[in-house]
């Protein structure tokens, strides 16, 4: 059975897109910690990161450093772009980037921000086209 974010990548459930290539794809969190919160996936759908081949790991740390660059133009006021995998939430690897200014930013037992749909759009259409 195809994990939430496998069908998120075929389009069957809509997402924020802020980037994708032929083997990522980045969206944002439906529930996040900031404005930005953005979750990096590989299209190939693998439980745990660290089952993850070498090769496309690295490459998947690299597109996650692409994004973070992105979101750390859209939203300056942040000092840091965090980084953490979690690994629990959906049976498919994934790299959350979240701006911060200190580490209680990146708690995820702090309270997720609810966010229109007008301003999610908002905030990924800033981010896909940020340069």
């Amino acid at each position: 059975m195809a994990s939430i974010f496998t069908k998120i990548i075929n389009g069957e459930i809509p997402a924020h897109v802020v980037a994708e290539n032929d083997k990522f794809f980045a969206f944002l969190d439906i529930s996040p910690l900031q404005k930005g919160h953005t979750l990096v996936i590989p299209k190939k759908e693998v439980d745990y990161i660290f089952d993850v081949e070498d090769e496309l790991l690295g490459e998947m740390m690299i597109f996650a450093k692409q994004v973070a660059h992105k979101i750390k133009l859209v939203f300056p006021s942040f000092n840091r772009i965090g980084v953490t995998v979690i690994g629990l939430e959906v049976p498919h690897a994934h790299i959350h980037l979240v701006p911060i200014n200190q580490m209680a930013d990146m708690n995820f037992a702090n309270e997720k921000l609810t966010l229109s749909q007008d301003e999610l759009k908002k905030i990924a259409f800033d981010i896909s086209t940020a340069k």
